[in-house]
């Protein structure tokens, strides 16, 4: 048994594309149209995970878009995506200056939770042994849920 990814339905690809790529910084590896049966699938792949998913196409995160409009509900029910990061406290100050909430900080130097527009959770692990605690992450309160 291998993992080969995870699928979230997501409702505005750009929106999508923004959050995942822009900010988060995953890259899109492949894309399928199908006109007959009216969607998109976008595989994105974290950069370091970019030689695997060519040659295995795993481990990836598949975006499909329903060309016919939806209502989804219960993005928390999902459960969450995790990703390690290089530093927790670069990376959440990034999506911060990019306009995204940081609904768990990194109080721990550890360990943060985000949301995709999609209400999506996102985790955010430090690689490796946790940074240092640090302000003004150690004293930021939750915000939202994750």
């Amino acid at each position: 048994m291998r993992y080969l990814h995870t699928m979230v339905r997501v409702t505005d690809v750009d929106a999508s594309l923004d959050f995942y790529c822009n900010k988060l910084g995953l890259e899109e590896v492949r894309r399928i149209e199908n006109e007959k049966g009216r969607f998109t699938l976008i595989f994105l792949a974290a950069p370091k995970d970019n030689a695997s998913s060519a040659a295995n196409r795993a481990p990836e995160l598949e975006l499909t878009y329903n060309w016919d409009p939806e209502t989804y509900t219960g993005g928390r029910n999902f459960g969450h995506l995790a990703y390690k990061v290089d530093n927790i406290y670069e990376t959440c100050q990034r999506l911060m200056d990019m306009g995204v909430t940081i609904n768990r900080p990194p109080r721990d130097g550890n360990m943060a939770f985000v949301k995709s527009p999609d209400n999506i959770s996102i985790e955010l692990l430090q690689e490796g042994e946790p940074l240092p605690v640090k302000e003004p992450w150690a004293s930021m309160p939750n915000t939202g849920t994750w």
